[in-house]
This record gives C-alpha cells, sequence and structure tokens, in this order.
C-alpha cells in the first residue's frame, strides 16, 4: 500500500467530536465565515475531454494552455475530474474491481503511474503547487464515502480506535461507480474520517471539491452533505464544494446552499439539443437560489474536442452560442470541458468575450420572463449601472422566428440603446418593443442602456 505523509498534529488532532465537542464544532461551523464564492465559478474540468484517463503530464500541458489563454479572461480552476486514484483508468466506464491507491487510512491518493510526483507520499502537493504557480486554482474530484477497499481491508481511521468497517454503510452504493461505500453519519468515527480526508486535501493544497453521487436520492445523502461542509470547515482551508451529480431537488434549494457553494441541477450535461432545451427550464425553476455564495450549475461546457479525441462537440454554432449565453444570463458556473490542447479559434472567441463574461460575473436580479411557446427570454441588472438592463433572447423552435418583449416588463419606459454583446455593435434606439430575429436554436445577448 501506497505510503502517505502525515503529521503528528494531523495524527494527534483526527479524533471524532463528540458529545459537548461536537456540540463546539457545531457553534463553530454556524459562525460567519467568508464567502468562498461570491460569483460564479469560471474554470477547466478533465471529464469531458479525459474521462477517466488524465495523467499528470496531460494535466500540466492543459494547465499552461488555461493560464495563457484562459484565466486573462478569469477561468481560474483547473479541476482534474474521477479517479485520479485509479491505476488502470482507461474510459468513461468503470473497472468492477478497482484497487484505488489509498493511503494507510483509507484516503484516496493519486495513482502513482499516472502521477509520478506522488510516488514520495505527497499526494497532489506538488502538482498543486505548480498549478498555483501558474496564477490558477487546484481542484480535485471525489467521490462520497469511503473506499470498498478500505472497507474490506478494515482500515483505521486516523486519530480514532474506529475502523473503516465500523463507519462504512454498505447498503449505499453508487448505483453507476464501484468505488466506494456510503458513511453512516449517526456513527461514531463517521466525521472523523470525512475531517481526515478534507485535512488532507487541504494539506494537498487543493481550492475546490467536486463530490460526487451526494444528489441520488438528495436527502439520503443529505447528513454526508453536512459533513463534507463540516469538513472543509476544520480542514484549515478555504475550499469550494461543488455537488454532483442528479437532479438536486428545487424543493432543498434552502438546504443545498447552506451547504455547498454550488450543485448540479441535471446529471451529466453533453452536446445534444433535448439535453440543451431541458436546462432551460431547470435554470428558471433554480432563480429564488440563485445568489452570491450559492450558484445552480447546469454543468460543464461540452465544447470544443471531446471525447478522449474523437469528436467535436455536435452543437451547432447557433446552439453553442445558445449555450454559453444561457449559462451568462443564468448565472451558472462556466466550466470548460473540452480538450484545450485542440482549442480553436471559434472556440475560444465564444469562451472570451468579455462582454458576455461580465453578464455572468456581474450582474443582478437575473430572471426568466415569460412571452410565448419556442421563445425564451431572460434579462438581468447591470452591476453599477440600475437603469440599463441586459436581455437574453432565446428560439427554441426549429424555424427562423423573432423573440421579443415589451419593454415594459423591464421596468425599461424611455427609448434605450441596444448593443449586441455578441458582436459588439450598436444596434440603434429602441422603444416601447424589442425583439430580434434569431435563428433556429439561436441566441440573441443584448444590453439596453436607458440614456
Amino acid at each position: 500500500m501506497m505510503q502517505v505523509k502525515v503529521s503528528r498534529r494531523e495524527a494527534l488532532s483526527g479524533g471524532a467530536a463528540t458529545g459537548a465537542a461536537m456540540v463546539t464544532a457545531s457553534r463553530v461551523d454556524a459562525a460567519a465565515s467568508p464567502l468562498l464564492a461570491p460569483r460564479p465559478p469560471m474554470g477547466w474540468n478533465s471529464w469531458n475531454s479525459f474521462a477517466t484517463t488524465i495523467t499528470e503530464a496531460q494535466a500540466r500541458e492543459t494547465a499552461a494552455i488555461m493560464r495563457a489563454r484562459l484565466l486573462p479572461f478569469g477561468y481560474d480552476i483547473f479541476t482534474v475530474d474521477i479517479q485520479w486514484y485509479e491505476p488502470e483508468a482507461s474510459s468513461y466506464s468503470y473497472n468492477a474491481t478497482p484497487v484505488p491507491a489509498m493511503d494507510d487510512y483509507g484516503r484516496l491518493v493519486p495513482a502513482p503511474n499516472r502521477f509520478p510526483s506522488s510516488t514520495d507520499g505527497s499526494g497532489f502537493t506538488r502538482l498543486a503547487a505548480d498549478v498555483h504557480a501558474m496564477g490558477l486554482q487546484f481542484g480535485i474530484h471525489l467521490m462520497r464515502g469511503i473506499p470498498r477497499l478500505a472497507v474490506k481491508r478494515n482500515l483505521p481511521i486516523l486519530g480514532t480506535r474506529y475502523h473503516a468497517a465500523d463507519v462504512a454503510d454498505t447498503n449505499s452504493v453508487c448505483s453507476w461507480n464501484p468505488d466506494m461505500y456510503g458513511v453512516d453519519m449517526t456513527r461514531p468515527g463517521a466525521q472523523a474520517y470525512y475531517d481526515s480526508v478534507f485535512r488532507l486535501y487541504a494539506g494537498w493544497g487543493v481550492d475546490f471539491i467536486k463530490m460526487d453521487d451526494m444528489s441520488r436520492p438528495y436527502d439520503a445523502h443529505a447528513p454526508e452533505i453536512e459533513a463534507a461542509h463540516r469538513a472543509i470547515q476544520r480542514s484549515g482551508r478555504p475550499m469550494i464544494l461543488s455537488l454532483s451529480p442528479g437532479e438536486t431537488p428545487v424543493l432543498r434549494g434552502d438546504h443545498v446552499r447552506r451547504f455547498a457553494q454550488m450543485w448540479r441541477i441535471s446529471d451529466d450535461f453533453w452536446d445534444e439539443w433535448p439535453m440543451l432545451e431541458a436546462q432551460f427550464t431547470r435554470l428558471e425553476n433554480w432563480t429564488p437560489y440563485r445568489a452570491p455564495g450559492s450558484w445552480p450549475d447546469a454543468d460543464m461546457l461540452p465544447l470544443g474536442r471531446l471525447a478522449l479525441g474523437k469528436r467535436d462537440s455536435r452543437f451547432t454554432p447557433d446552439e453553442q452560442r445558445t449555450l454559453m449565453t444561457l449559462w451568462s444570463i443564468a448565472r451558472s458556473p462556466l466550466i470548460m470541458g473540452g480538450d484545450l490542447r485542440h482549442l480553436d479559434a471559434a472556440t475560444l472567441a465564444l469562451l472570451t468575450n468579455r462582454a458576455v463574461l461580465a453578464v455572468n460575473q456581474a450582474s443582478t436580479n437575473n430572471q426568466p420572463h415569460f412571452v410565448e411557446d419556442g421563445a425564451r427570454i431572460w434579462s438581468a441588472v447591470p452591476d453599477g449601472a440600475p437603469r440599463d438592463r441586459y436581455v437574453a433572447l432565446f428560439n427554441t423552435g426549429a424555424t427562423a422566428k423573432a423573440i421579443g418583449l415589451p419593454l415594459r416588463q423591464l421596468g425599461l419606459i424611455a427609448p434605450v440603446a441596444v448593443t449586441d454583446l455578441w458582436s459588439g455593435e450598436s444596434r440603434g434606439r429602441v422603444q416601447g418593443h424589442f425583439a430580434v430575429t434569431l435563428p433556429p436554436h439561436g441566441a440573441g445577448l443584448y444590453r439596453l442602456a436607458a440614456r
């Protein structure tokens, strides 16, 4: 088994909090803390392009491209997705009997054959430090629970008298991934296990954790969502918690935004029009819960080269613009999924339009307006310009169509100057009603200035 460095302080402080100690910790958790995600996070994730297979060399190459081409526009979170701990990961499927790299306490560590800088037991410390030196934040994927192999070997939980089998819920399993059992948060040692995991990753310099298998079913997994939140607060390092996948119930909006900074609102999103069309309703439904520090996540942007280099995005150019327009006006996190080593000019232009990104990063009162079938309309208020409006128009139909609405629905009465944010061109002044003819599955994004 791979040996991982454990500090004396970590070993002494890893025990389970019980009784008065747990009450005290809960009070600390409830105290005011700095806002971890005041704006929708922006970055890149390896899943859409590398599946389970990314290596350290590929990660370093991609991070360098990200620094040069996307970081100047605000994309700053670099995330290694699922199974970085699996030595034999090879595709979008999972080994039925995985043998993940773990430390002596059942905590997942990088597979040394794929991440050679971890062979000395330092985990992702060196890779994270080099990513930080590029001006980026470092993120990793984590499955809910405790490795099944740790339970089979009944490994000890750091700093406690408990073992993996004492906290594992072997009836709580992911339907699509065989790596983990759930953790029964009613058992002694359960929170200590999560505390030890997040403390280890904090020590590596992790800034962002995408935690998977969290929402199906949501209520059954809510105790582990809370446990991850507590563990981050106790880790000594601020880390954004991103929950995935599945349709987090809108009725649990108050709960999820208390314990995570972003959460998936759908299953995996790929480059198919029916999936994109379905995200409109989901983002509309989540409007009451969108706020600084809490972001409904419509999932990654499947743009450019995808699927282990086998194909380019199936979205048409119009559908790609619709995707970026919807994610921007609804303030979904912007996480690029395509292979940056094959980043083409058109995709780069789509990702780096500063006027469009400003809608995602610096607007308020983002809301849908319901007009007619085949049309979707959103508006928002630009930060610092309360009399102006951002307006996004969408034609979800199969033929060209004029999409618009009365300006009074936007609170605008006087004539307004219209700027097309995608092209940067002025469209003159309008009064009374604003409409644009859009192609099938097309979108437009505009700034209406009341001057």
